[in-house]
């Protein structure tokens, strides 16, 4: 989750002035966190009131409520800030950056005993459905939180009658999980970041945000490479960096000093809801 809200603000300041290289500054005086950092605090709220639609559906129209001017879609904007509770059909972005905390409310060891994916795995296409009901909207969510947890299981040496551990081998859980996401998903990942960088620019989809942003992760040697990676894409770089480090958190963790940076952007409210969530959610 903090690694989704760390790549939302190293990118935050590239978004309308993209840069193409891995050189520049983490983090800038002029960083900030945006609507990806507040929907994915909304996400996790939901699931700690219960991980129903109702609860969704509450605590982002709370959350955008809080924080009106975060830099939302215009028919999210509207969307939060009306009495519908509808979805309008979205194939955005923003069910992706938003949903890490699903893939944290999963059960590697229930995986490691059965071979099956935990039941909290639905918790990732609800929190897309209740706004981003289109099929690619969905997908994008759905293809997201089974990198981070498909990480989580393989980066963190779970195993069973069903797996062998293979935490000490990062080319091949990257593999994995490239693998899985391109067979269940239909996403390309055969690109490199040298082959997509050129000629990329702003996109809003799920299809063309989510598959570039887990080929910067598959291409990472560390967390803070990964969020390097992403923005030197283009594009819609806090997005594109908010999928890719809530990936990257995943496999490799966060540096401490990043953390305590990442920190200082945020504010009490939002600071309240990562401390609720490490004290609330148990991480298996």
């Amino acid at each position: 989750m903090l690694g989704a809200i760390i790549g939302d603000i190293v990118g935050s300041v590239y978004e309308w002035n993209n840069i193409k290289t891995k050189d520049f500054p983490l983090f800038r005086e002029a960083c900030f966190f945006t609507d990806d950092t507040v929907m994915t605090c909304a996400v996790a709220e939901a699931i700690m009131n219960g991980g129903q639609k109702d609860d969704f559906i509450n605590a982002m129209k709370k959350y955008g409520g809080m924080y009106p001017d975060a830099g939302y879609g215009a028919r999210f904007d509207a969307w939060i800030h009306s009495n519908d509770r509808a979805p309008y059909n979205s194939l955005g972005n923003g069910s992706a950056m938003r949903v890490s905390p699903c893939a944290w409310a999963m059960d590697c060891s229930f995986c490691a005993r059965t071979g099956a994916w935990p039941s909290r795995r639905a918790l990732a296409r609800l929190s897309a459905e209740v706004t981003h009901n289109h099929p690619e909207g969905i997908k994008g969510a759905m293809a997201t939180s089974d990198a981070i947890f498909m990480c989580r299981y393989y980066f963190g040496g779970y195993c069973g009658d069903y797996e062998q551990p293979i935490n000490d081998d990062p080319a091949e859980c990257k593999r994995r999980i490239g693998e899985y996401i391109e067979e269940e998903y239909g996403y390309n990942l055969s690109q490199s970041l040298d082959d997509i960088r050129p000629n990329y620019h702003f996109n809003e989809t799920c299809q063309d945000t989510v598959p570039q942003a887990i080929i910067a992760f598959l291409e990472s040697t560390d967390f803070e490479d990964a969020i390097r990676n992403a923005i030197s894409l283009g594009g819609d770089s806090d997005t594109l960096a908010a999928i890719t480090g809530s990936i990257a958190e995943a496999a490799y963790g966060i540096p401490d000093w990043i953390k305590d940076k990442a920190y200082t952007y945020l504010d009490e409210p939002l600071k309240d809801v990562l401390r609720r969530w490490e004290t609330n959610v148990v991480i298996k």
